[in-house]
């Protein structure tokens, strides 16, 4: 029993590894996901969360929004991405409370000093290791309710990847699992999310998550990795954690995906 409830209340950080082949790759390319970030400090300067990131070696990491909070201070974001600062290319796309906070756009542009790239409704192609990618992003549907009252989620998401065609390998950033009836009307091969926190509580093997952050019960992509047709979505259950909201056989995770070619040793 007692070995029992330490298991379920463990909330130091995991590694969470997925692997995936495509024939549009070649060499392998570790990336790293991070979401759910929420300010939060693992240990002085983040030395516990970015010694996880700095052993992975990466090739790409993807921030998948609410890396800051708006209610606590800033400053394990700071330390955060002043630690992946020239590590590797850095992308990231907002999350529902980058928008609530006060101003949304100066976190955009300290993500842009610490050299990272910031998608709005936009996408970059990278080559990394003879790998040309494709790497998307889309803002958070918030951005309507507290930055732009223009904004409109799908229209802009149209705009911007309509006219997305196959040939490379096409990722992108969406902070909202949710919302993947969305996504997958695009060219995408990868999708990563975050948001949903894993669901708070999970029972290993019987639930996979129970409420996400906004309420819905039983989440349906509450972590992990799903399958629709040629798009893989993988769900980061998040690196946040609250002591008066516990996590429940939820440890918070790094995400490591490794993609490669189809036909690589």
């Amino acid at each position: 029993m007692v070995a029992l409830v330490i298991a379920a209340f463990y909330n130091d950080l995991v590694l969470r590894r997925y692997s995936l082949t495509s024939p549009l790759l070649g060499d392998e390319l570790t990336v790293v996901v991070i979401s759910d970030l929420h300010s939060y400090s693992f240990g002085d300067g983040q030395e516990r969360l970015l010694k996880k990131i700095h052993q992975q070696n990466p090739d790409l990491i993807l921030l998948v929004g609410d890396i800051i909070d708006n209610v606590y201070p800033i400053a394990g974001a700071l330390d955060f991405l002043a630690g992946i600062m020239g590590l590797c290319p850095i992308y990231y796309v907002t999350g529902n409370h980058e928008l609530w906070a006060s101003n949304p756009e100066a976190f955009r542009e300290i993500v842009r000093s610490y050299g990272g790239v910031v998608l709005s409704d936009s996408y970059d192609i990278i080559e990394i290791k003879g790998n040309k990618l494709l790497i998307a992003g889309v803002e958070d549907p918030d951005k309507q309710r507290f930055e732009d009252r223009r904004y409109n989620h799908l229209a802009a998401m149209t705009n911007a990847f309509g006219d997305l065609s196959d040939g490379m390998y096409a990722i992108l950033l969406a902070h909202r699992p949710e919302l993947i009836k969305y996504y997958l009307s695009f060219s995408f091969d990868l999708i990563v999310s975050g948001h949903t926190h894993g669901g708070q509580l999970r029972i290993p093997f019987l639930l996979n998550g129970l409420i996400a952050p906004n309420k819905e019960l039983f989440p349906p992509y509450a972590g992990g990795v799903y399958h629709h047709g040629k798009t893989t979505h993988i769900v980061s259950r998040g690196v946040s954690y609250r002591p008066d909201l516990p996590r429940v056989f939820n440890p918070p995770e790094v995400v490591v995906i490794k993609l490669r070619g189809s036909f690589a040793k």
